[in-house]
């Protein structure tokens, strides 16, 4: 059973009283030995929120009175205008999902031969590319903050080049200034796929409006999803126009085709539980910042292992919690996931092994990893943990005592 979000006036996740749980001692009170489990119900990254039931099916009933399902239904539209209020932006173009989205994105901005973006990244930022018909050229990132690293992408420029994709890795915003002053050196084009970096910010101003378009993902398991959706973000009017045509088969009117175009269009279900979960982003973001807090205080007395920190001086959803082995640590990354998933903590190896890794990047770029050092290596060492406002309160001090337990038993 999906659990309800907080709303603003409940108490918020860390004042919930602990369960009564497995204490993990040693290695002998460890599931992957023998022991029973944590956790009967699996603990998920990206478990998803749905925001007030009655709020959702009040509007689900509406739209059902009216029997406008999709086409650009008044839900939509309304979702629309929130989001662009809400992030600081002329328009945003709601779209069916972050992958179409991306792909309608790269398309009306006419980008072609190659574009550079990160390897370290879900693999749909390059197989929007690719889809298309489109090179993608794989840069390094900095290890510090797993985001691009902007003399990487300066190294691989080529005559071929017309764009940069930069991601909002973890929802900590790319080296945005850095990477505007190479595309206008260069006369590239700018975008930035956003799909983690809802409600964060960038010197103060909310991404959404860097580049010439930002991407972002609404899918079930994002901070703010519509169940299944995303949207394109931009403040250049004719972009917007252009996109709008393409989400509908090109359409003006009833009988009109202006514009190359596809089905990109998002149903007006989805816009009610984007309304929904709108109305409960705050209580959302305290509960993701108190579990990030207690992962920070619960994992720092572990040697070897540190989690990856957010700029206090930025806004931030706090939904990722990445832990980031040294690398020198005495367990195996793949033992230590295999150990909580045995606890019925389902942690996971984002985005490993590197899109470049994966088919058909592999075969087509053979040689790729010579160039991405930094890719490879955070690669092998990351966490991403369990979080969000449905995770148990006690379950971080589990997660802690079975890495805790893994690191005193090694060799």
């Amino acid at each position: 059973m999906i659990l309800e979000t907080h709303l603003p006036h409940d108490p918020p996740a860390e004042c919930a009283p602990p369960a009564v749980r497995k204490r993990i001692r040693g290695r002998a009170d460890l599931a992957v030995h023998g022991a029973p489990p944590a956790f009967a119900e699996p603990l998920h990254v990206g478990r998803p929120n749905i925001g007030n039931r009655e709020r959702f099916l009040g509007l689900a009933n509406e739209l059902l009175d009216r029997r406008w399902l999709t086409n650009n239904g008044p839900l939509v539209q309304e979702l629309e205008r929130r989001l662009a209020a809400h992030l600081g932006v002329r328009h945003v173009v709601a779209m069916c999902n972050g992958t179409v989205a991306l792909e309608i994105a790269i398309r009306a901005l006419g980008l072609r031969g190659e574009v550079i973006l990160p390897s370290y990244t879900f693999v749909a930022t390059a197989q929007a590319l690719q889809w298309q018909e489109i090179t993608p050229v794989f840069a390094d990132i900095d290890p510090a903050t797993h985001n691009l690293d902007p003399a990487a992408v300066e190294r691989m420029i080529t005559p071929r080049t017309t764009g940069i994709i930069g991601v909002h890795l973890w929802g900590r915003a790319a080296p945005i200034d850095e990477l505007a002053e190479i595309a206008r050196r260069h006369q590239l084009a700018l975008m930035f796929d956003a799909a983690h970096a809802f409600g964060a910010t960038y010197r103060g101003r909310r991404v959404g409006a860097f580049g010439r378009a930002e991407v972002f993902s609404f899918h079930a398991t994002k901070f703010f999803n519509t169940f299944e959706g995303g949207a394109v973000t931009t403040n250049e009017d004719d972009l917007a126009r252009a996109m709008r045509y393409m989400r509908n088969f090109g359409f003006e009117d009833f009988d009109r085709v202006v514009h190359p175009g596809t089905n990109g269009k998002m149903p007006e279900i989805c816009a009610a539980m984007g309304l929904t979960n709108l109305d409960v982003l705050p209580a959302v973001v305290e509960a993701n910042r108190a579990h990030h807090r207690r992962y920070t205080d619960a994992l720092s007395a572990i040697p070897g292992l540190r989690v990856l920190p957010y700029d206090a001086a930025e806004a931030s959803n706090f939904q990722y919690v990445v832990a980031e082995l040294d690398r020198d640590f005495p367990v195996p990354r793949d033992a230590i996931v295999a150990a909580l998933h045995a606890e019925g903590i389902l942690a996971r190896k984002y985005f490993w092994p590197g899109c470049h890794n994966m088919q058909p990047f592999r075969s087509l770029y053979p040689h790729a990893g010579l160039l991405l050092p930094h890719t490879t290596d955070v690669a092998a060492r990351v966490i991403v943990l369990p979080t969000g406002p449905t995770l148990p309160v006690d379950a971080i001090d589990t997660v802690a005592e079975v890495i805790r337990a893994l690191r005193e038993a090694a060799p």
